[in-house]
């Protein structure tokens, strides 16, 4: 029994380890993935305004993929699972008004859809949408509300360049989204910046969809806002003290939808 121990110590000593380069190269290998993975297929993201609230909030922090939604290319071919932009999709994409700015939105037409606002419900090729996920905080504003039928004005916040293009895509009505474009609305209908603003998305805009929500912190509505190091020291120290007591622990996980 002694003996039949001894080999077994012996055979286990007899086993090849790992020598210092080949631990660094592995560990290199581990994070060139990792690498790959956060530079070409993830994207962390953070919800700054209450334009999407009630399905996200400021304070939640998202993983974005950017793959399945990218523009198809010929090297993948059928490896990547890609999928068309769909209606009621979630968005993150470039603002066409202020490029680098990232924004969040909700797909709500098509090429080819045809859509108007009658006192704030969007009806899409002449059919009224009431979607569980809408929220409204009960103002009215007669151009957001009843878009595109009221003239803009230099009082809507429109950018000048859609105030000029507006016209060009109203039908009987309705506007009509051209091809290779979207248009989306975030779901806090009455405080949202979105296409009735600034005009449709580009395809080319569109960075990818948020998968699902790996972490979420209670942050004042205007910390997004201030700009000043200190008032992001401060609100990192906030983070610090406050981890457990005020991260959202119910939303951990959460697939975005």
């Amino acid at each position: 029994m002694a003996n039949k121990k001894k080999q077994e110590v012996e055979k286990q000593d007899s086993k090849p380890r790992e020598t210092t380069p080949e631990f660094i190269a592995s560990m290199a290998s581990v994070l060139v993935i990792g690498l790959f993975i956060i530079t070409f297929c993830l994207q962390a993201f953070e919800i700054p305004s209450s334009s999407m609230e009630n399905t996200l909030l400021i304070g939640d922090h998202l993983f974005v993929d950017r793959v399945t939604n990218a523009p198809p290319t010929r090297w993948v071919g059928p490896l990547i699972p890609y999928r068309q932009i769909k209606r009621n999709q979630i968005i993150v994409f470039i603002s066409p008004a202020q490029p680098g700015l990232y924004l969040v939105k909700r797909v709500i037409g098509v090429p080819g859809d045809r859509i108007h606002l009658e006192n704030g419900t969007v009806f899409l090729n002449g059919v009224a949408q009431h979607p569980s996920y809408v929220i409204r905080n009960g103002t009215w504003d007669p151009y957001r509300d009843d878009f595109p039928n009221v003239p803009a004005s230099e009082f809507n916040g429109l950018t000048p360049e859609w105030r000029l293009e507006v016209p060009n895509y109203v039908q009987n009505g309705d506007l009509v989204v051209p091809p290779g474009h979207y248009f989306a609305m975030g779901d806090n209908r009455d405080v949202s910046l979105d296409s009735r603003y600034w005009g449709f998305v580009p395809r080319e805009n569109i960075i990818g969809r948020p998968m699902f929500i790996y972490w979420s912190f209670e942050t004042p509505r205007d910390q997004y806002e201030k700009t000043s190091i200190g008032d992001r020291v401060q609100f990192i120290g906030k983070i610090i003290v406050h981890f457990f007591d005020e991260t959202r622990w119910n939303r951990m996980f959460r697939m975005v939808h």
